[in-house]
């Protein structure tokens, strides 16, 4: 195509759309962006000639085959002259594709590769709406079918889906790149007596009679949206009101603990709502998965997808909920339109999490999870090299190969910075206007910085440099003008890990007495290399390998693995056995793995057990760790 029709249909896709319907013209079209900085090396999409603006999926969930079976039906923007438009597909088996019209359009799969999948190429001529009649593969990675046995109530299979980052093209047909915002409708059919929900509003919520044994369940959002957000779950669930707009679904024998832990979601919204604008989303739902969930939560649009993991009975690890919710402006709303942005959305959400913490349950709590946030920022600087590529913001195009420490907790850091270089009041006017003025719309780092400079530097050569805004963004480590956490947060914890490690006695520490940021960052700042009857010590005075808060036990275990004390090996087998977090799964098998003739052994045989119980996000990344010894 020429250059200068291209950049001429990107002004007409940012302006408008091209419908067939009333409906339809009363939908969205997010714009999309153009440049190098915009361009999506994980998409196979062309969204400059052609790009889906709604998606209509009509499927069939089939436990046994563990397929989705039935239409996506895929409305379209082509700029004129545009002959096809290229969609992502990986593993798909396309049946047909047709025009609104039932007339068979001609297709391709190319060559693709293992992480992207295929490009499918549609020659749609005229064509603005398409049907794809598809199955997905049993194998699909973004699903996972679980027994009956796998779940917590034992009596009904379970599916659920994981679309974060490029996922989605396992089981729906379209072009799965964040900077292609879509619209969205579903109708999916389950057996009874599942309950199936989606990341959209709920059209049907008790269902409708979809024939003999099943029923079918409507979903719509009309905000338009990254692809990835698109998720299901279905299985034995139930719902409980947490407010008037949030509320709690879960398996029933979890209903309780799950509501008791979310007691203070519909407070979270309100304290979000305050500090950066209205929640656009209409309800603020949660489902609580079964443990084999890879990631603590996903921040699904209406339906935040969390890990059992979180609960603790003390609210402890509320941060995660924090977390998801914040995302409903950060990552949602205003969404990163290629993967080297990551910290885009989990940056900015990092930092607003600790927000709606501080206004939740006060300063000096998120004063501490602020400075646990800044030691995972030295800890990332500390293994990859302060001046290592890897440190940088704006990263690399692969999602996977990001580090939490920098791409969550640098972009926290570089935010708190900035609050307190230009002071809170007039940071917090910036980002809820930089919120509204970007809302539904993708986002770079380059776009970012100069949206920045338009509306809070604003020519102010001074404010200029003390900001450092390309050093923070593109180069690696931490610029001079790094805002630290408060040293009080943890003095008193600290005084106490200095007197143990001078020889103290354990009963001279109060564990017992500490909340759970204070006992991690006990554990955590212990010396890596201690002696059996230490560690014994310490077990048997905190009762750190009975522990029932993931982190803490998840923090000894790491220790306790990597001195070969072998009392926590039945703990660590339960635990890897009972949930498939790969935050929790992949570093502790890396740490068994490390502990060659002793510890490889350990995990080769617990990997073999667990392996089947968890989702693809968690066995890719252990396959590929333990691939050399066998695994």
């Amino acid at each position: 195509m020429r250059p200068l029709l291209v950049a001429a249909f990107a002004l007409i896709l940012a302006a408008c759309t091209v419908t067939e319907t009333p409906e339809e013209k009363a939908r969205q079209v997010a714009p999309i962006l153009t440049g190098e900085d915009a361009r999506d090396t994980r998409s196979f999409a062309r969204p400059e000639v052609a790009r889906v603006t709604h998606v209509a999926l009509d499927l069939n969930a089939d436990f046994q085959a563990k397929r989705m079976a039935g239409t996506a039906t895929l409305d379209i923007q082509a700029a004129q002259g545009a002959e096809e438009i290229v969609l992502d597909s990986k593993g798909l088996e396309i049946e047909s594709i047709a025009d609104a019209q039932g007339n068979a359009l001609q297709h391709a799969l190319g060559a693709g590769d293992a992480a992207r999948g295929q490009p499918l190429t549609v020659r749609i001529g005229d064509a603005r709406r398409i049907v794809i009649r598809y199955k997905s593969a049993p194998n699909a990675e973004a699903l996972q079918w679980l027994t009956p046995a796998q779940t917590v109530g034992k009596r009904h299979p379970y599916l659920l889906s994981q679309g974060q980052a490029i996922l989605n093209r396992t089981w729906i047909p379209t072009q799965d790149s964040p900077g292609i915002r879509q619209t969205w409708e579903a109708r999916i059919t389950a057996p009874e007596p599942l309950k199936v929900v989606m990341s959209g509003e709920r059209l049907t919520p008790e269902g409708e009679p979809a024939g003999e044994g099943r029923r079918a369940y409507r979903f719509r959002m009309d905000n338009p949206v990254a692809p990835y957000l698109i998720v299901i779950a279905a299985g034995d669930i139930a719902f409980r009101e947490l407010g008037p707009r949030t509320g709690v679904w879960t398996e029933p024998a979890m209903l309780d603990r799950a509501a008791a832990e979310l007691a203070d979601t519909e407070r979270m919204v309100e304290a979000a709502e305050r500090l950066y604008g209205p929640y656009r989303w209409g309800r603020y739902d949660v489902i609580v998965l079964p443990p084999s969930f890879p990631y603590g939560g996903m921040e699904n649009p209406t339906l935040t997808f969390l890990t059992p993991t979180f609960i603790a009975g003390d609210k402890s690890l509320n941060g995660l909920v924090a977390h998801e919710l914040a995302h409903s402006w950060s990552g949602n709303l205003v969404t990163n339109a290629t993967w080297a942005d990551s910290w885009l959305n989990e940056g900015f959400t990092s930092y607003f999490e600790n927000r709606i913490m501080e206004a939740i349950y006060g300063p000096e709590r998120a004063a501490q999870e602020a400075a646990l946030s800044f030691t995972e920022v030295e800890n990332a600087l500390t293994e990859l090299g302060r001046d290592a590529p890897g440190t940088r913001l704006r990263g690399s195009d692969d999602p996977d190969a990001g580090t939490s420490g920098i791409v969550y907790d640098k972009g926290a850091v570089f935010l708190r910075t900035l609050e307190r270089i230009v002071g809170r009041e007039r940071w917090d006017a910036y980002l809820r206007s930089y919120f509204d003025r970007h809302a539904f719309q993708p986002m770079t780092s380059a776009r970012f910085l100069a949206d920045l400079r338009a509306n809070l530097v604003r020519g102010d050569a001074g404010l200029e440099r003390r900001l450092m805004l390309d050093q923070w963004v593109y180069q690696p480590g931490l610029p001079a003008n790094v805002a630290r956490p408060d040293p009080a947060a943890f003095a008193a914890v600290d005084r106490a890990l200095a007197a143990y490690n001078a020889g103290g006695a354990e009963s001279a520490v109060p564990y017992g007495d500490w909340n759970t940021a204070e006992r991690l960052r006990f554990l955590n700042a212990l010396p890596r290399e201690l002696p059996q009857e230490k560690l014994g010590a310490l077990d048997g005075a905190f009762r750190l390998t009975e522990s029932g808060n993931s982190e803490t036990l998840f923090a000894w275990l790491q220790l306790a693995l990597a001195n070969r004390y072998q009392p926590a090996v039945p703990a660590a087998e339960r635990f890897l056995a009972q949930m498939g977090r790969r935050k929790f799964v992949l570093p502790l098998f890396e740490t068994l793995q490390g502990e060659a003739e002793w510890g490889r052994p350990i995990a080769q045989r617990t990997y073999q057990r667990t392996r089947p119980s968890y989702h693809s996000v968690t066995t890719t990344s252990v396959d590929r760790l333990l691939s050399g010894a066998g695994g």
